[in-house]
């Protein structure tokens, strides 16, 4: 494919997390497909370099693997941007890990560890790259990735919905701090979606299918279409919001079990 020469985020750069597959690969591609240079980060290394190399066929992927919950990884990352590229304009911090339990008999690690990842990798990628968007002086965009369990109860999922209800709250506060320097912050909250992880359930695609309103589980490029909104220009006025894109389904919240 060729490279694209045109689009809403030429001579952007990006960093997102969590993106060798899945909605974090397709958010990545088409904002490469766009225009921007993307800095995509996996903590599989194999893993990233195959995606952005996929993602060079349309566009500037540097490959970044390596842990987005560790403090001096986000740091090196967020430098790095600015280094290879002199800006950095859009932070998307879609890392996230999914340990199902039974609330009685969940284990202290699993919840540490989902907080980690899932709250302070977030965290601390915002405060990182908001500093840098404060020096540059020019505002920019940081997307957060919810869930539709942030809305509803799922089993067998409270820590993992306990955490991405918080990012929303995160973002909604984050409001006070950084819309004085031009800072946007919004989440998007996926339903259920078909990926590489979901699709090695057979019944997963027949079973969200009979329960979402739409007719369909999302597509990851349903959910890459409404990130690519809230980080471009068009969006600059909104901020401290949550888009869900569940095809309708936390309207009327059936259960899949």
């Amino acid at each position: 494919m060729d490279k694209i020469t045109k689009g809403r985020f030429i001579g952007k750069t990006a960093i997102i997390t969590g993106a060798g597959q899945g909605i974090g690969f397709e958010i990545a591609h088409q904002l490469a497909a766009e225009g921007a240079t993307v800095l995509l980060n996996d903590i599989d290394e194999a893993l990233t370099a195959h995606a952005a190399t996929r993602i060079n066929a349309v566009g500037r992927c540097l490959p970044c693997p390596g842990d987005s919950g560790d403090l001096a990884f986000i740091e090196g990352i967020v430098d790095r941007a600015v280094t290879e590229t002199g800006t950095l304009d859009i932070v998307i911090a879609n890392a996230g890990i999914t340990l199902f339990g039974d609330f009685l008999s969940y284990a202290p690690e699993s919840f540490h560890k989902v907080m980690a990842v899932n709250l302070g990798g977030t965290f601390f990628l915002a405060q990182a790259a908001a500093k840098q968007l404060i020096r540059q002086g020019r505002g920019g965009s940081l997307l957060f990735t919810s869930s539709v369990t942030g809305h509803q109860a799922h089993k067998d999922l409270a820590a993992y919905g306990m955490s991405k209800a918080a990012l929303e709250m995160l973002a909604k506060n984050l409001v006070v701090e950084l819309s004085p320097y031009g800072i946007n912050v919004n989440t998007v909250a996926p339903g259920a979606t078909l990926t590489e992880r979901t699709a090695a359930d057979a019944a997963y695609a027949a079973t969200w299918a009979s329960i979402t309103p739409m007719g369909r589980a999302a597509r990851p490029d349903d959910i890459a279409a409404a990130a690519l909104f809230l980080v471009g220009d068009s969006a600059r006025h909104i901020t401290g919001q949550t888009l869900i894109v569940d095809g309708g389904w936390t309207t009327v919240s059936p259960s899949p079990y």
